[in-house]
């Protein structure tokens, strides 16, 4: 057989491998890295839990390479290229590094089929140890227990947060999806809890395998002013010391001051292998950068973009908004462009956001797991009282509505979907300047 010569190629090929899209499990993923030889150097980072994972990385890598480490970070999904997925010192992967793995990859797995995430991680994690990095920051996919990265012993493991999402494959109550959470944690390492309020599941399941569990509010927390105010800065307060006057992160809304914890709690519990002295924490966090969370596009109207969707997030969205017009000190109308994936929650999400969003522009999303407009709106919308809507055919001509309805202080959030987000990034670009 031929193989693929191009990344896009690779892609579709890889996609159409596994008789499901998901297929949780670590069997078939550790056969095929036993095949390749698998194995990272240096320290390794997981980073699990229904919402933050991102920004929690993106964190932990800025702060490092501010550090002068050699960081790898892997993260998805992706906003517009594959290649976002898999960084080196800052740098995606490039077209030509990725297909000589998925090459090794192919070979490697013999009649073993696997998932187009598992197919991937693998790649990513054999570039991983071919470039020599000293860290990997590695966000888990989906879950936890069974997720591919879970193949990787960690040094020190953080679950973000646990809320209703993925409900289908990780269960129904918070109880369920938490054990699912924790099992990447590992005998005797810190196990990093940035939830104020975690399951008994995981902090039993922690104390169980001898974990050595941070919970945050306990072993370490945030003290600082609203977002709002001045001056913006924080304190650290972690299970061994403190680290104070630090700048808010560049990634905006209140709740990043917890992914921000998470990451220097790990930070702490990992100072005898991986030192990080106070300049480089101030300059990572001050430089760093997640598309397509609480991205505000420069110009006027204001355009923010956000991937938020699940309840969780979007009640962050909202509080970020919130904010957004305290330190604006003003209230100008709000229009979203909003689309969600068929499996997600979109009442409870609209229900979030409904004190913040004034008109709703609903947007397809596309892909096997993509809603109509009219399904959403029958999944999203009450009958009584009905907030202003209107639907489109697709984001780019939700956008040009919502371009044409506003006034140059108003604002149009974007959001409910990393596919939405892409779609108005893609607007962005040809949006005539």
């Amino acid at each position: 057989m031929n193989l693929p010569d191009t990344l896009d190629a690779w892609l579709a090929y890889i996609e159409g491998l596994h008789h499901r899209p998901v297929d949780l499990g670590l069997d078939r993923v550790r056969a095929v890295a036993g095949r390749l030889s698998l194995a990272l150097p240096g320290t390794k980072i997981i980073v699990g839990g229904t919402n933050g994972k991102g920004s929690t990385c993106a964190m932990l890598e800025s702060i490092l390479r501010a550090a002068g480490y050699r960081v790898g970070c892997y993260c998805s999904p992706h906003l517009l290229r594959f290649n976002e997925r898999a960084r080196v010192d800052g740098e995606p992967a490039g077209d030509a590094s990725l297909i000589a793995q998925f090459e090794a990859v192919e070979r490697a797995r013999g009649s073993t089929t696997l998932t187009y995430f598992e197919f991937t991680t693998l790649a990513v994690l054999a570039w991983f140890a071919r470039e020599q990095i000293e860290v990997a920051i590695l966000e888990i996919g989906l879950g936890g227990r069974l997720d591919a990265v879970n193949i990787i012993d960690a040094d020190c493991s953080i679950v973000t947060s646990i809320d209703l999402d993925h409900t289908d494959l990780l269960g129904a109550t918070r109880e369920h999806i938490g054990i699912e959470k924790a099992h990447i944690f590992r005998p005797g390492r810190p196990a990093i809890c940035v939830d104020p309020d975690p399951p008994v599941s995981l902090t039993e399941f922690a104390r169980r395998i001898g974990a050595v569990l941070w919970r945050f509010g306990q072993d370490f927390s945030v003290q600082a002013p609203s977002e709002a105010q001045a001056p913006r800065q924080w304190t650290y307060r972690g299970r061994y010391g403190n680290r104070a006057a630090l700048p808010w992160p560049a990634l905006r809304g209140a709740h990043q001051l917890r992914n921000a914890a998470g990451a220097l709690a790990a930070l702490e519990a990992l100072a005898q292998c991986l030192p990080v002295d106070q300049q480089a924490v101030r300059r990572g966090l001050s430089t760093v950068r997640l598309p397509g969370r609480f991205q505000v596009v420069a110009g006027r109207p204001t355009i923010v973009l956000d991937v938020a969707h699940n309840p969780q997030a979007a009640r962050a969205l909202a509080q970020a908004l919130h904010s957004h017009d305290l330190a604006a000190n003003q209230r100008e109308t709000t229009h979203a462009v909003f689309g969600m994936l068929r499996d997600k929650d979109a009442r409870a999400v609209v229900k979030a956001l409904a004190g913040e969003v004034d008109f709703w522009h609903l947007a397809p999303t596309s892909g096997e797991r993509g809603r109509d407009v009219a399904a959403l709106e029958a999944a999203g919308f009450d009958d009584a009282p009905a907030p202003p809507r209107a639907l489109h055919d697709s984001v780019a001509a939700a956008l040009d509505a919502a371009m044409a309805a506003v006034k140059p202080d108003d604002r149009i959030v974007v959001f409910g979907s990393f596919v939405i987000v892409a779609d108005a990034l893609r607007w962005l670009e040809r949006r005539p300047r």
